[in-house]
Parts: C-alpha cells; structure tokens; sequence
C-alpha cells in the first residue's frame, strides 16, 4: 500500500508515517502542494493523508490533482479546525473518504488508512 502525507508539522507526519509504516505501508510525508504534487506525478498512491490546512499550498489542490492523476486514491482529510465540520468536504471533493481531528490518534489513523488502502491490485 502506497501512502502520501501531507502534513506540514514535520513532528506529526513523521508519528503517522511510524505507524503506518508498521502496517507495512510504503510511505511518504510531504510539508507543501508543491511538494505533494510533485510525488503525484509519478507515483502511484493508494491513499492521501491530508491537513486541510497547509503551511504552503492548497490541501484542495493537492486532493485535486491527486483526483485527477490516481482517481483511485482516497483521500482521508484531517484538521485542526472546524473547517468543513458539516461534511462539504464530501461535496467538494469526490475523493474524500473520511475526515478526522488531527489529534485522532495515530493508530487509529492508521487502522483507517488500512481500510481504505484495500482493494484489488493495479
């Protein structure tokens, strides 16, 4: 399984890259949409861990393209806010899988990014 963090607290994608990577997931952890975008170029991605906010970027950008260049990859937004508490973000983004606090725990993070991350073989 393929996953891409996108997570500008370097602190924070670097735990949930630990996690996953005990579940045996191959993972990498961009701080910017420039940075996201340029791994999406080339690299298939079975699912996005992505903060809603970004330092640099647009988290929708990167949830767009990533829509666009693996329409197969879910996406599971987290956030620190109350941004997109009503579920638009379902609406917005037909990619979108889940949506979580960014204090959800890692493990159980992980155990979503596991779900979603199963399906058949490319």
């Amino acid at each position: 399984m393929n996953v891409l963090i996108v997570e500008s607290r370097k602190e924070l994608g670097g735990l949930w890259s630990r996690h996953l990577a005990r579940l045996g997931a191959t993972v990498t952890v961009a701080q910017t949409e420039e940075a996201a975008t340029e791994h999406l170029h080339d690299t298939p991605i079975d699912v996005i861990v992505l903060d809603l906010v970004l330092a640099e970027g647009s988290a929708l950008a990167v949830a767009d393209f990533a829509n666009y260049r693996w329409p197969e990859a879910k996406v599971i937004f987290v956030t620190n806010t109350s941004f997109f508490s009503d579920g638009s973000i379902f609406q917005l983004c037909s990619n979108a899988c889940a949506f979580l606090p960014s204090a959800t725990p890692p493990s159980d993070l992980a155990a979503m990014v596991e779900h979603f991350g199963q399906h058949e073989p490319r």
